[in-house]
């Protein structure tokens, strides 16, 4: 849902709710400046899309959480502690922001609509330890600008806008458990793979060690316990004890596929036996799809058709 404000006491309440306590300053006043401000994700990510309509500075303070400022036009001037002033703009990069140190926008440009991504520190760090299977002493350095014009800086740019636009309109999927959660830790993950920091290296390089059989076996049982509940890879990966990239790798060692695809083979046979023993008269295919984890009705039955060549109607039917 979009927002429109006509006064700078209003953009300050609606940035303090959202992400910040910040001292909004216009720069070049001018009549009838309209900012357009639309807000959304969750507590551990908050995502904006910012248009002050007017030459603004801002001063945040320290932000307590990692913050990036994508730029879809114009451009903006920032600094924070005592980095050197450098300059964020539209199809070129992106402004990173640390946890700690005085956060300053010295030029917000009218003209610049910006995507806004807060993280949360431990959410960032957390997922960043569970990528490299060992522990992170924070906060992470990041590189002051990201690289958007190309590679992954420019492939986490277009993730951001598609998570953005959902994000701040109405019934969006990031609201939801299951989608919501791999949209999180698809953002997260693909900003630490896409920007200058010191782990960098060791996340490319790394081969973790593999997950014991036992550590597995657990993962599995949790699954055929509650294969309704929306699990993420990092939640399976708690569950063994290991980070992300070592659970993968585990699964394709001693399973022979990932886990979330084996999640989705033991869903498929769950909901095959729902629905030869449902009612037709009184159960939906939805209903029982629902029930073990499936959202997407049409990967859903794409899913299951390619596993028992008849669509689920049909099972249903029979």
């Amino acid at each position: 849902m979009t927002t429109h404000l006509t006064n700078v006491e209003e953009a300050r309440e609606v940035l303090r709710q959202a992400f910040y306590t910040m001292d909004v300053e216009v720069l070049r006043p001018k009549k009838d400046w309209t900012a357009r401000f639309a807000v959304g994700g969750c507590k551990s990510v908050t995502l904006g899309d910012l248009d002050f309509g007017v030459d603004v500075r801002v001063r945040a303070g320290e932000l307590g959480a990692y913050h990036v400022n994508l730029p879809l036009t114009g451009a903006m001037a920032f600094h924070q502690g005592r980095d050197e002033p450098n300059r964020a703009r539209a199809g070129q990069g992106a402004a990173l922001f640390q946890p700690v140190g005085d956060t300053v926008v010295d030029s917000w440009d009218g003209d610049c609509r910006i995507l806004a991504v807060k993280i949360g520190r431990a959410d960032l760090e957390t997922q960043l330890e569970r990528m490299l299977d060992r522990p992170v002493r924070g906060p992470v350095d990041l590189g002051q600008v990201l690289d958007t014009r190309s590679g992954p800086g420019a492939s986490w740019a277009r993730l951001v806008r598609l998570i953005t636009a959902d994000a701040s309109g109405p019934n969006g999927l990031t609201g939801h458990p299951v989608i919501g959660a791999r949209m999180k830790e698809a953002l997260i993950t693909g900003l630490l793979l896409s920007t200058d920091h010191k782990y960098r290296g060791p996340l490319e390089r790394q081969s973790p060690a593999l997950a014991a059989p036992g550590a597995i076996r657990r993962v599995v049982e949790a699954m055929r316990a509650q294969p309704g509940r929306p699990f993420t890879v990092a939640d399976l990966a708690g569950i063994a004890g290991v980070g992300s990239r070592a659970l993968q790798q585990s699964f394709a060692r001693y399973v022979g596929m990932p886990p979330m695809t084996y999640l989705k083979q033991i869903r498929l046979a769950l909901v095959h036996d729902g629905l030869r023993a449902a009612d037709p008269g009184t159960t939906t295919v939805a209903q029982v799809a629902y029930r073990y984890g499936f959202t997407h009705l049409g990967r859903f039955a794409a899913a299951y058709r390619e596993r028992y060549d008849v669509p689920p109607s049909e099972t249903l039917r029979g």
